[in-house]
């Protein structure tokens, strides 16, 4: 059994900044990539960032420039560093994690950024 689970998000103004972090947790086996995902209300689930086992990173273009993905110091954790936010950055955000076998996903933590 594996638990995801994501914390930081948070009410921010347009221009600020937030940290998401995403901890996996359990039965761990290989992880091929995490990655953090958002839906804003109406809208599909899109692809923000990406972080693959050998340290690669992608990005939405949206979000290039202003997020940075990384990992902490144990493989099963990850960040987001969301700098310069704008509205259009209100979603929720969730964590997915790959393994071999299969993947996992968080509950969502709320993003909401103010003009």
């Amino acid at each position: 059994q594996v638990q995801v689970v994501e914390s930081g998000g948070g009410l921010v103004q347009a221009g600020g900044s937030l940290r998401l972090s995403c901890t996996a947790s359990g039965v761990i086996f290989s992880i091929n990539a995490m990655h953090w995902y958002r839906q804003a209300p109406g809208k599909q689930r899109e692809l923000v960032a990406t972080i693959t086992e050998g340290g690669s990173t992608h990005y939405a273009d949206s979000v290039k420039g202003r997020f940075t993905i990384s990992r902490g110091n144990t493989r099963n954790t990850v960040y987001l560093q969301m700098n310069s936010l704008k509205p259009e950055d209100t979603a929720v955000y969730y964590c997915h994690v790959a393994m071999i076998t299969s993947d996992y996903w968080g509950q969502g933590t709320q993003v909401t950024v103010s003009s």
